[in-house]
């Protein structure tokens, strides 16, 4: 039987994402169905579908509620291949802008909203141009994977960083390297991440460190998604990276320049040890419905 899915379209710079609205979480999407869905050729397209489900509703929204009571809506997140995903910074930030647009919740510049996700709760706060995400406390990883990118003649140490998801950050010489690199492939990791990861590649601008804002330029390749305009906790953990490889001395504050836009990231200190902030744009484009199987 046919279903009609009311949805809206969205992106943080660049990275997009479809929307819909089950409130009593009656409306889980097959991973056949958010695949169909996401297909650029044959569906709307889309690097993920995002449900806006009452935390109450669903299993993965005890833990939040358990978290923060007033963490009332759950950013159900899958990715493109119908896998679902931990968090997604440039997501979370256009999900706050669709329960604005859509009547859900009322936020004025300068409020904040606690938003239940599988990685935990995280609080958005709407600003002037956009909104920052609080993505919590982060873990530097150990060991040093090796990682081979297609059209990069040898193979790069990479750093693991942890910001609710895994990702694995790979510096390169200079945006000639960055601009080889085929993102269209999956980039081979040794040793092979358990649940996968996705893969920075980062350049530092010249110079590094500008009026107190480090400065680099990103690429990646999103695990269960491929190469995207974005991706805001990739953003955070290519940050984050640089920082680590800098030294004691690299700023807290960074701008991340990456194919859809720049996103801000900011480290700071919080009772349960060093978060991470991410700041940028959350767009809608567009509302319709579409026929599902």
């Amino acid at each position: 039987m046919a279903m009609t899915l009311q949805f809206t379209k969205g992106h943080g710079t660049g990275n997009d994402f479809i929307l819909y609205t089950d409130p009593a979480g009656e409306l889980a999407l097959s991973p056949q169905q958010v695949r169909a869905l996401c297909d650029r050729n044959m569906g709307i397209g889309a690097d993920g579908v995002i449900r806006a489900v009452r935390s109450v509703s669903l299993p993965e929204g005890a833990a939040a509620l358990a978290e923060d009571a007033d963490a009332e809506w759950f950013m159900d997140y899958i990715n493109a291949d119908g896998t679902a995903a931990e968090m997604c910074g440039n997501g979370i930030r256009v999900f706050a802008r669709y329960l604005i647009e859509n009547g859900l919740i009322t936020l004025e510049t300068g409020d904040t909203v606690p938003i239940g996700t599988r990685a935990g709760v995280r609080d958005v706060q709407r600003s002037a141009d956009g909104f920052h995400v609080d993505l919590g406390r982060w873990t530097l990883e150990d060991g040093e994977p090796l990682v081979r990118v297609r059209e990069l003649k040898v193979a790069r140490p990479g750093q693991g960083i942890n910001v609710g998801n895994p990702h694995i950050v790979v510096a390169l010489a200079d945006v000639e390297e960055l601009a080889d690199a085929d993102l269209s492939y999956v980039p081979h990791v040794d040793p092979e991440p358990e649940h996968g990861a996705n893969i920075e590649l980062v350049v530092p601008r010249d110079p590094l460190v500008k009026d107190g804002i480090g400065r680099i330029t990103m690429r990646v390749h999103e695990r269960g998604v491929g190469e995207t305009l974005s991706c805001g906790t990739g953003v955070a953990a290519a940050a984050l990276a640089t920082r680590h490889w800098a030294g004691s001395s690299a700023p807290h504050n960074w701008r991340v320049d990456v194919p859809g836009g720049t996103l801000g990231v900011r480290m700071f200190a919080a009772e349960d040890g060093e978060h991470v902030g991410l700041s940028g744009p959350a767009e809608l484009v567009y509302t319709g419905a579409i026929e599902l199987a």
